[in-house]
């Protein structure tokens, strides 16, 4: 009996786009919060070194420390932070990308609707920024009174497809895998690890369609309302 639904976030619930301006007014934005003028050599710097490393080889599993990486950032350019400036930065940096997350239209409809049958609902995300700020986030989109628990990969120190993500949200709704739905868009992470644990999967294609075909989910969405369509067969199999 299906007891309860995880979503991925980037991706499924929202559309999130890499946008080159944005990490510089990013940056920008960071270093006024310090009191220093724009540095576009350290947003160059930051894409040339450290980007590469948020894009490793599929399978990575340990979260990148991004905190420690905007630190030894700014060492290279001779500013030393204390911990609440590195914070200060952080959350100046976070805002500045505010723009890149376009929630979907019908996401609370979603989300209301499944609460309606009585479902648990959890998200589980990969996300390198501090949770405090990502946990923000889902308090402005009014994703975080929707749903019942919400875990990222940034406080975990280990991202999907670990088992352990999403072991977390599980724990903290009280429901077995073999009982939970798992819907996300990317196959290597959400459909991969969330099949590995028992969950029943969903792969999410509004957004876009992944390439990757292995491991193949159970159910394909193509709208998130085809996402009920796919709860009601899980509640009736027949």
């Amino acid at each position: 009996m299906l007891e309860a639904v995880l979503f991925d976030w980037g991706g499924t619930l929202m559309r999130w786009g890499w946008d080159e301006e944005l990490l510089v007014a990013g940056h920008a934005a960071g270093l006024r919060s310090l009191g220093r003028a724009p540095m576009p050599e350290l947003s160059e710097r930051f894409r040339d070194v450290y980007l590469p490393s948020f894009f490793a080889e599929k399978g990575m599993l340990e979260e990148i420390e991004y905190p420690a990486q905007v630190r030894s950032l700014l060492g290279e350019f001779g500013i030393d932070v204390t911990d609440d400036e590195l914070l200060r930065f952080l959350e100046a940096e976070h805002a500045a990308w505010g723009p890149a997350v376009q929630l979907a239209s019908t996401t609370h409809a979603l989300l209301e609707t499944l609460r309606d049958r009585g479902l648990k609902l959890a998200l589980v995300s990969n996300a390198i920024d501090p949770p405090e700020l990502l946990h923000r986030d889902l308090e402005r989109h009014g994703i975080a009174e929707r749903v019942d628990f919400a875990v990222f990969s940034s406080e975990v120190g280990r991202r999907k497809p670990d088992p352990a993500i999403f072991r977390r949200a599980l724990d903290a709704v009280g429901v077995a895998p073999e009982h939970a739905l798992f819907v996300g868009d990317t196959v290597h992470t959400d459909i991969a690890g969330a099949k590995a644990l028992g969950l029943a999967t969903c792969q999410a294609l509004w957004f876009f369609a992944d390439e990757d075909e292995e491991p193949e989910a159970d159910f394909r969405a193509f709208t998130q309302m085809d996402v009920l369509t796919v709860v009601n067969r899980l509640f009736s199999p027949a």
